[in-house]
């Protein structure tokens, strides 16, 4: 079983300081993507969040950073994570389990939203990470449909699911909804004026009736081009990236 040694991690800071991950200096490392995935959830004090591949708990802890009271567990297949997602956090209940097997004692329970960073990349049209773990957080075993399945069977009534992943498979994302989750909204993802959403985060309601909405583009980076290395993000995203805002959509 993968285990990490002292010198394999890193302790990086996270919402400008508010929050430290360790995470592996090798393998599936948290970037941008789980932290505007937590901003975007609208969740209340005491509500319980379920995260399905929860890594070492990057958006669950940022959700939790900018929620205080938050009841957070998280589903992990990797026992090597699941132990630095402990770590992160002694309060954040991690269960290490294949999200399409999970124990009956979590299967039993119910949660006001769960939320997903699933692996992006099709292994049938891309190539395979060479670091088991990054590859595992990477490439796409379990097909998306399951996990968009396993989220919207944990919710409570009236309960949302939210997902972040590559707009080309916003049409999957869509069709995978089970015919009782509705009140469907996307946000677009763009890194810059004029260019293509790369992302979209999707969140829908269990049992819910609204119209599905698509909301206008969020753009990452000022200007139409990179121009310098340095941080060029909107204000709106740096106030989630720096600050721990919210990110309302």
């Amino acid at each position: 079983m993968q285990q990490f040694a002292p010198d394999d991690l890193t302790h990086d800071a996270f919402l400008g300081g508010k929050l430290y991950l360790w995470q592996p200096r090798k393998g599936y490392r948290a970037g941008v993507d789980p932290v505007l995935l937590a901003a975007t959830v609208p969740a209340s004090p005491g509500q319980r969040v379920l995260e399905l591949g929860c890594g070492v708990g990057a958006a669950s802890l940022c959700l939790g950073t900018r929620i205080a009271g938050l009841r957070l567990t998280g589903v992990e297949l990797q026992p090597a994570y699941a132990d630095l997602a402990r770590r992160n956090s002694p309060e954040f209940e991690v269960v290490v389990a294949d999200l399409a097997d999970m124990p009956l004692a979590l299967r039993e329970r119910q949660f006001d939203h769960v939320l997903a960073n699933p692996p992006y990349f099709d292994r049938d049209a891309s190539v395979a990470a060479k670091n088991r773990g990054r590859e595992t957080a990477l490439g796409e075993q379990t097909p998306l449909e399951t996990w968009v399945k396993m989220a919207a069977r944990r919710l409570a009534p009236k309960g949302q699911a939210h997902f972040i992943h590559r707009a080309e498979r916003l049409p999957d994302l869509i069709r995978a909804l089970p015919k009782d989750m509705g009140s469907i909204e996307v946000l677009p993802i763009a890194p810059r004026v004029g260019r293509l959403a790369e992302l979209v985060i999707l969140r829908a309601r269990k049992n819910g009736r609204a119209a599905f909405r698509l909301n206008p583009p969020l753009v990452m980076h000022q200007g139409p081009v990179h121009v310098s290395d340095g941080d060029s993000f909107v204000s709106k995203v740096r106030a989630v990236l720096r600050d721990g805002a919210a990110l309302e959509f």
